[in-house]
C-alpha cells in the first residue's frame, strides 16, 4: 500500500509568517512606494484571504487607487500586483536562504521518517513555488527536499480554503485520501484538506493558535522533538493520547481510526 505525507509550507515547515512574510511584504511596499504599512494585526486579519497576490491585491479599493496614483483597469492593476509579488517573493526567498526562519520542531525527524518507510512526501500550499522550494531546502536540507513532489501557488485555481491544492496533490500521487495525512496550521488548510476526506493534523503557529480546528484529527503546539521539545496536545479527539511527539505510528492511527 502506497501512503503519502503531505504539508503546509507556511507554519508547518517553519513558522514563517511574522518574520518572513509579513517584513517581506512591508519591505516591498516601502521599494514601490505604496502608502501602507501592515502591522502584526493587519497580517492577522490578511492571513484570511489565501495567497499572496491575493492578499497584495486585496489593497486595491478606490481609495487605495487613488491615494498611490494607479492605474484604474483591471488588467494593469494585475500587472502591478505581479510586480509587487515578485519583488516581495524575493526578499523573502533572500531572508529564509539567509537562515532567518529555521524548521519547526519534528519537521526533519519526521521526513526522515516517513521517507524510511517508503511514503510518499509532498507539500501542498498557496505560496510561490520558488518561496516553498527555499523553505524546504532550509528547513530539512537539501537531499530531503528532493524527496517531495511540491504543489504551489498558482497550479490551481483556486487557494485554500477550497480543497483544489489537495485535489491536484492526490490526483498526481495517486495516493486515496485514506491512504493519506496532511499536516497544517490553519482553519483555511483543515477546511481544505477536510473537504477531500484527508486525516489532518494540525500543528498551531503564531498566527493561528486561536483559531476554530473542528474536524481536525490532532491538534498541537509543534510535531515534538525528544527529549527537548515534547509535544503538548491542543486537542485530542481519537484520544493518543501522550505520544511525547508526533511520529509515522501516531499518524497510523489516527488515519485507521
Amino acid at each position: 500500500m502506497t501512503r503519502a505525507l503531505i504539508f503546509d509550507c507556511d507554519g508547518v515547515l517553519a513558522d514563517t509568517e511574522r518574520d518572513g512574510h509579513l517584513p517581506a511584504f512591508n519591505e516591498t511596499f516601502e521599494h514601490f512606494g505604496l502608502p501602507v504599512r501592515w502591522s502584526e494585526d493587519d497580517y492577522a486579519e490578511v492571513l484570511r484571504i489565501g495567497g499572496g497576490k491575493e492578499r497584495l491585491a486585496s489593497l486595491l479599493t478606490p481609495e487605495f487607487v487613488e491615494r498611490a496614483v494607479l492605474p484604474t483597469d483591471t488588467e494593469s492593476q494585475q500587472r502591478e500586483v505581479k510586480r509587487w509579488h515578485e519583488e516581495k517573493t524575493r526578499r523573502y526567498t533572500a531572508r529564509v536562504r539567509a537562515g532567518e526562519l529555521p524548521g519547526r520542531p519534528g519537521i526533519a525527524r519526521l521526513i526522515h521518517e516517513a521517507h524510511e518507510a517508503g511514503w510518499l512526501l509532498a507539500v501542498a500550499s498557496t505560496s510561490a513555488k520558488p518561496s516553498v522550494d527555499a523553505v524546504l531546502d532550509h528547513a530539512v536540507g537539501g537531499d530531503a527536499a528532493s524527496w517531495f513532489r511540491v504543489f504551489a501557488g498558482d497550479v490551481v485555481p483556486r487557494k485554500k480554503p477550497a480543497p483544489d491544492i489537495y485535489e491536484l496533490a492526490l490526483r498526481e500521487l495517486r495516493v486515496d485520501a485514506a491512504d493519506a495525512v496532511v499536516v497544517e496550521d490553519s482553519a483555511n488548510g483543515l477546511r481544505a484538506a477536510l473537504a477531500c476526506g484527508l486525516t489532518t493534523v494540525v500543528t498551531v503557529s503564531s498566527y493561528t493558535a486561536d483559531e476554530d480546528f473542528t474536524g481536525a484529527a490532532l491538534v498541537v503546539d509543534s510535531l515534538g522533538d525528544l527529549p527537548d521539545v515534547p509535544v503538548r496536545i491542543l486537542s485530542d479527539p481519537h484520544g493518543v493520547g501522550d505520544i511525547g511527539q508526533v511520529d509515522l505510528a501516531s499518524l497510523l492511527r489516527l488515519s485507521h481510526d
